[in-house]
């Protein structure tokens, strides 16, 4: 039994109604000048229209192209028949496009029916282009799907709805969460290390997010927990990894966003296989652990370091400068008033002393020690609570020694990834978030900051396209276009073994 395989084909560029309804405007346009000059903002917004219309119709006829018309296919090891032809429309850069194309489905009732159209060109979702979801997966990293949808309509070409740019991303993350790990190693074996680079700083940090269904019982059902915090609110968790110079200049920053976790261990996970990768090139770096002084992120950051094994010189740990004199102006204000003139001056001294003395710490913690002496009641306790955050942190303040070796001491850049990878995104106002959906918009944003975006969607783009194989040796030679109808070739080469042909995927 002979079995065929078609490809439709529409109308050639030249007979395109596109293309003439283009020319048309153009000529059109241009006798408006017999009278007067005509408004340039509109014939802008026309013309790209119809661009847009006749990229819409190209990409269409090149769409069709991928589709198969084949007794039987395999995909992934399994069999599928034809089963019918329906009209699906798809989501371009462009707009619309619309067409014709197979359905296939395996043995068995209720099996679902596959598409070897959307799989040879690699629809995501079934609706969207990969260039257009590129571009849609970028505007919603950014901005929600309602901006995003705006945004779109604005610029003009494809008009994405906001429920299927909501989905967008949680289909995408879906995806990478499959493949995450082999994924970022992909990415890290494609970065080189600056031969410059002389440290290496690993900071964490987290931001707490309202969270959809969640108050808090699970807090209550704990025994000895008490309610703490915002109800429905939980911590979502930041990680960098930064590469700096011998002068102190940033020349490489990884950044990394996760959802709520137990104890930050994907999180962890990511920032081990990262620093990993770097030290086993680079062994040489100084590594700065850079944190504010909450236990459990130093506590994370020294299994970090543990993980990448030894060092050629001992890690250093540095509390965020600045978070430091947020304690020290509280300890200020506890011992001189709140914001008085007598405060104000002694939070600069004590700052700079703290930053440029050598004994800037233990400078500090005498003040304190002198003042909590002398106070009672709540003023007492505000000192006492200042005095042992520097004493429980002294061995991580010696900031004067770390200047003078060039190393950072502003966790500047945790914190403002914990700004730019969540805040501004996801903390707007009346937002609340599932795990999967912060994830999704998490993962975008990470990959976008840490200037791997191109190599990663080519990563998740690949993951959409699947091959498709035709069951049959024999099979006719794709239909030649003419006037927009399939058609046999010559019955000289209908015999022609169709494995010699190449298929897309």
């Amino acid at each position: 039994m002979e079995v065929t395989m078609e490809l439709c084909h529409k109308n050639s560029t030249l007979q395109s109604p596109a293309l003439e309804k283009l020319g048309q405007f153009v000529l059109e346009w241009r006798t408006r000048w017999e009278t007067s000059p005509p408004d340039f903002e509109r014939f802008e917004h026309e013309l790209h229209a119809r661009i847009m219309a006749f990229e819409c119709e190209l990409l269409t006829e090149e769409l069709a192209r991928y589709d198969v018309a084949a007794e039987q296919i395999e995909v992934g090891g399994v069999t599928y028949r034809q089963a019918l032809t329906s009209a699906e429309t798809y989501l371009s850069a462009a707009g619309l496009l619309t067409l014709e194309r197979h359905l296939y489905r395996p043995a068995g009732r209720g099996s679902r029916s596959i598409c070897p159209l959307e799989l040879r060109a690699g629809i995501i979702q079934g609706y969207w282009t990969p260039r257009a979801a590129r571009q849609a997966a970028f505007a919603t990293a950014h901005l929600t799907p309602g901006d995003s949808e705006a945004l779109f309509a604005e610029l003009g070409g494809m008009r994405p709805s906001r429920s299927s740019l909501d989905r967008l991303p949680k289909a995408l993350s879906a995806h990478w969460e499959i493949h995450r790990q082999e994924w970022e190693a992909a990415l890290r074996t494609e970065e080189s290390v600056a031969h410059q680079a002389k440290v290496i700083a690993i900071s964490v940090d987290g931001v707490t997010l309202r969270m959809k269904g969640e108050g808090r019982q699970a807090k209550r059902d704990q025994p000895g927990k008490h309610a703490s915090g915002p109800a429905g609110q939980r911590e979502a968790g930041c990680g960098t990894v930064v590469l700096y110079d011998a002068e102190g200049e940033r020349l490489q920053t990884v950044r990394y966003g996760r959802m709520p976790e137990r104890r930050k261990a994907t999180l962890q996970q990511q920032l081990e296989t990262e620093t990993s990768r770097v030290v086993a090139v680079r062994p040489d770096l100084q590594r700065v652990l850079l944190a504010d002084g909450a236990e459990p992120n130093w506590h994370l950051l020294s299994e970090v370091d543990q993980a990448c094994g030894p060092s050629s010189q001992p890690s250093i740990e540095i509390v965020d400068f600045y978070h430091a004199c947020d304690h020290l102006k509280e300890g200020c204000d506890a011992a001189w008033g709140e914001s008085t003139p007598r405060s104000k001056a002694e939070f600069e001294r004590l700052k700079t002393l703290l930053k440029e003395d050598g004994e800037g710490v233990e400078r500090v913690i005498r003040m304190l020690k002198y003042h909590r002496g002398r106070a009672q009641g709540r003023q007492r306790k505000r000192l006492e609570t200042q005095l042992t955050y520097f004493r429980n942190q002294r061995h991580r303040m010696g900031y004067a020694e770390y200047l003078r070796h060039g190393l950072p001491i502003a966790s500047g850049v945790i914190e403002a990834s914990c700004k730019t990878l969540v805040t501004q995104r996801m903390k707007q106002s009346g937002m609340a978030w599932t795990q999967t959906g912060g994830q999704a918009i998490l993962t975008l944003r990470s990959l976008t900051q840490s200037d791997r975006w191109q190599p990663a969607w080519e990563l998740l783009r690949a993951d959409f396209h699947i091959p498709v194989t035709v069951c049959y040796a024999q099979a006719a030679l794709p239909a030649l276009p003419r006037q927009g109808q399939a058609q046999r070739l010559h019955p000289f080469i209908d015999h022609l073994d169709f494995t010699t042909l190449p298929l897309a995927g």
